[in-house]
């Protein structure tokens, strides 16, 4: 059976066919992956033909432009009409006086003119505080400064909205963007039809490229290495590869659950916790926070980022003032890299080229592993996915849920054996980067029994310990006292077959 039709026998209404060379106009609309899947998959046929024009009517009416706020204000406030579109919200619940407001970040809605009034807050809550940001269907209407003196029963209570002297657009409404009903079991069992080199190119697909692109079995799995922390709590990673590769893409574009920040000004606040507007940051509400193009990021201030760094990298918390907050969100670094440094393949100190920041040994320490971007082809057109494939919403949702369950992690802990007098930080990046490596690519294993020792060691322990080895080389490289110190002698546990 060719792979395109196991794959919709065995995944059904949870694949899609994209043409990323055909589909070019998706680019001018600038949507990232998992809605562009989302359209296909709501307008497309059995055959996967769709009506263009009537696509980009729906897009037109329902997932406006940053251009047409204007408008939508006016429809609202002007006009006194509810408006209904595709957004992503932020949520902020005001400690003093309990009020809720929403924020909608890509057009610069704040939370000072919005409100969620009560008895809309009662039913979609449950919704809206999955996350830092949630994408779903809104609908907004206004409540002028005259209807903030009306006074309102529900649930025998009696509210009153605070300051009365400002108008605030309302949220009437929201659905949930979550077009699918998420199996996870369902998800493990149907990854038993593939053999793992099938497996590979189905995630491949999934993540909107073509693996008949790729040269090498190599090349697919250092490409699908930008994957393991999407599907692992807390895994920090650093990348350095040429340009063109696809990097601001993959962990920018793929996933709703990331966060991509590309050059600019980096600050604890924005980070971690902002203290004057009692918010967390960045790490908080992501799975992963990536900063692209690394070297042209400034910090506000050296140090303290850097304190901020290597406690949260460590622990996973992190205090700012009196705050003290808990994530889950990995950290990872993208730059680019120049020739002569790639050509020594990892043999010359890279991490010369990241900024100051980043030049000390024990933070660079808790990063648990390293991506040779340069074994990754640059971008070009038949590395585009073109045919039937899963849809990249799905598929990250599938990630986002992985990423919770611990079953990995005791396999891992069984079937690798750590040598008396390892060093807890190695133990620990070799044992999180081989449990993200399981998640990804044999997500059906339930135990120890159910992997043989050669894909264990060939597809999840060597490659974390070459991940791991890079780090110690340049971490020699950077400090003197790191120089000499290899990876001590872990091996495998096997199990005689029954």
């Amino acid at each position: 059976m060719e792979l395109h039709d196991k794959l919709r026998d065995c995944f059904d209404e949870m694949v899609v066919y994209k043409d990323l060379q055909k589909t070019n106009f998706f680019s001018a609309l600038s949507l990232p992956a998992f809605m562009r899947d989302w359209l296909l998959k709501k307008f497309e046929d059995e055959d996967g033909e769709f009506d263009k024009d009537e696509l980009l009517r729906f897009v037109k009416k329902f997932i406006p432009r940053k251009d047409d706020w204007t408008s939508i204000m006016n429809r609202i406030i002007v006009e006194n009409e509810k408006v209904k579109f595709l957004a992503k919200v932020s949520i902020n619940i005001e400690i003093k006086t309990g009020e809720v407001s929403f924020a909608l970040p890509d057009f610069g809605l704040g939370f000072k003119d919005t409100i969620i009034e009560s008895y809309v807050w009662d039913v979609c809550k449950d919704d809206l505080v999955k996350g830092k940001d949630v994408w779903g269907m809104v609908e907004l209407g206004y409540r002028s400064p005259d209807d903030f003196d009306f006074e309102f029963e529900y649930e025998k209570k009696i509210s009153k909205a605070k300051n009365s002297k400002a108008g605030k657009i309302t949220l009437v409404s929201f659905k949930n963007f979550c077009p699918y009903r998420i199996d996870l079991d369902q998800y493990k069992e149907a990854r038993r039809d593939f053999t793992t080199e099938e497996w590979t190119d189905v995630i491949l697909g999934a993540v909107d490229y073509n693996a008949a692109g790729y040269e090498t079995q190599e090349q697919k799995l250092t490409m699908l290495t930008r994957l393991l922390p999407f599907v692992e709590k807390r895994l920090n990673l650093i990348e350095l590869a040429p340009k063109g590769t696809g990097k601001s893409y993959l962990f920018g574009n793929v996933s709703r659950f990331g966060w991509l920040s590309s050059g600019g000004v980096m600050s604890r606040a924005k980070m971690f916790y902002d203290q004057s507007k009692r918010r967390e940051g960045l790490v908080s509400g992501s799975d992963l926070v990536t900063l692209d193009e690394v070297q042209t990021i400034s910090f506000t201030d050296t140090d303290e980022m850097r304190a901020a760094l290597k406690g949260y990298l460590e622990q996973g918390n992190f205090t700012v003032g009196d705050y003290k907050g808990v994530a889950d969100a990995g950290v990872i670094l993208c730059g680019n890299i120049r020739k002569e440094i790639m050509d020594a393949d990892g043999y010359s100190n890279m991490f010369v080229e990241l900024p100051e920041v980043f030049h000390e040994s024990a933070l660079i320490e808790r990063f648990h592993g390293f991506i040779k971007g340069w074994n990754i082809p640059r971008m070009k057109d038949d590395l585009k996915v073109s045919g039937w494939a899963l849809n990249s919403e799905y598929f990250c949702t599938i990630m986002h849920e992985l990423r919770g369950d611990m079953t990995y992690r005791a396999i891992v802990d069984e079937l690798i054996v750590v040598p008396a007098g390892a060093d807890t930080r190695d133990t620990e990046a070799v044992k999180r980067i081989a449990t993200a490596y399981l998640k990804l690519l044999f997500p059906h294993v339930q135990s120890a029994k159910d992997i043989s020792y050669y894909e264990f060691k060939k597809y999840c322990f060597d490659r974390a310990r070459k991940m791991r080895d890079t780090i110690k080389y340049q971490l020699g490289l950077l400090d003197i006292e790191y120089s000499g110190k290899d990876l001590p002698p872990f091996a495998i546990q096997t199990f005689d077959e029954e």
